[in-house]
């Protein structure tokens, strides 16, 4: 916890915002409060759910959000002691492989993969299942695909790529011509 924010607060917080955010047919993602002083800063990251046909929040979305969010906050001011900055976002590139869901979202992406055995390795991103996601080694001659425990990975983040995957890895996980980038 950051010094300066009370241990419940985040909690308190979350019970509610997500109402507000899941109301607006998002999912709260995560939510985060640092403190300098007596000044509070809330992040507040929404996505869709799994089961939306979107990938992304419409920047409209989180502006409607973000007023809706300072609305409900000022409700509860006496949760927040002091003035507060209010951001509300979606996650972005950089935001960490933390579930299934980020898993298929980063589909045919390269990411950075940190493993419990202290080896880090970049690999292609195939399909995600619920324990695991299959995967082959990036830049590999004759990428082949092997599967990757959740439970194995303590960190992965996707990669910025400035051109198309290469054929050869696309191909050994299965997804043809490059769909799905």
């Amino acid at each position: 916890m950051p010094p300066g924010v009370p241990e419940q607060l985040p909690g308190s917080l979350r019970g509610v915002l997500e109402p507000l955010v899941a109301d607006a047919g998002f999912e709260l993602d995560d939510l985060e409060v640092r403190a300098a002083g007596r000044k509070h800063t809330v992040k507040v990251v929404v996505d869709v759910p799994e089961t939306a046909e979107q990938t992304s929040v419409p920047l409209d979305a989180i502006a409607r959000l973000s007023r809706s969010a300072a609305a409900e906050l000022d409700r509860h001011e006496h949760l927040i002691a002091g003035s507060y900055t209010l951001e509300v976002t979606s996650p972005g590139v950089d935001r960490p492989l933390t579930r299934p869901l980020h898993w298929r979202r980063a589909h045919l992406r390269l990411a950075k993969v940190s493993l419990t055995s202290g080896e880090t390795v970049e690999v292609r991103v195939g399909t995600a299942g619920e324990d695991s996601v299959t995967v082959v080694e990036a830049g590999a001659k004759k990428p082949e695909p092997r599967e990757l425990a959740y439970a194995d990975v303590t960190r992965a983040v996707v990669q910025v790529e400035f051109k198309a995957p290469p054929a050869a890895e696309v191909e050994a996980l299965g997804a043809g011509n490059g769909e799905g980038q």
